[in-house]
């Protein structure tokens, strides 16, 4: 069996954080390694425990999503950024991939879109 794919979850809504923590540490292929609330702690807790996805919220409180992505990939440029957002507009998309994220979707997705994207960040990242 191969080694599961590392999570660290970036959402300040505290229930839906919970709940996709729950939803993807019951997929034996997943592990969340850490959730944070604030987009400003992001990349440090990037830095410190390499995993190979950050899942992260657009809106956030201290850095946005766009500022985040961009400081998790200058701090840890092997993690693959997917973004969940509520709503984001084009622009916003936009700077999310000029920022580094390899994805960006919606949170109403539903769960098999997001761990979907969450494998083939994970698979892009390790080729």
């Amino acid at each position: 069996m191969s080694e599961p794919i590392r999570v660290v979850l970036v959402e300040d809504n505290e229930v839906f954080r919970e709940a996709l923590e729950l939803l993807l540490g019951l997929r034996s292929e997943m592990e969340v390694v850490a959730s944070v609330p604030d987009g400003g702690d992001a990349a440090a807790v990037a830095a410190k425990l390499s995993p190979d996805v950050v899942l992260m919220d657009y809106r956030l409180p201290g850095l946005d999503g766009v500022q985040a992505t961009r400081a998790v990939r200058e701090a840890c440029p092997e993690a693959a950024v997917v973004v969940l957002t509520a709503s984001a507009n084009l622009r916003e998309r936009d700077a999310l991939m000029e920022a580094g994220a390899v994805a960006c979707l919606r949170k109403d997705d539903g769960l098999d879109a997001i761990i979907n994207a969450i494998r083939e960040a994970a698979r892009a990242e390790a080729a």
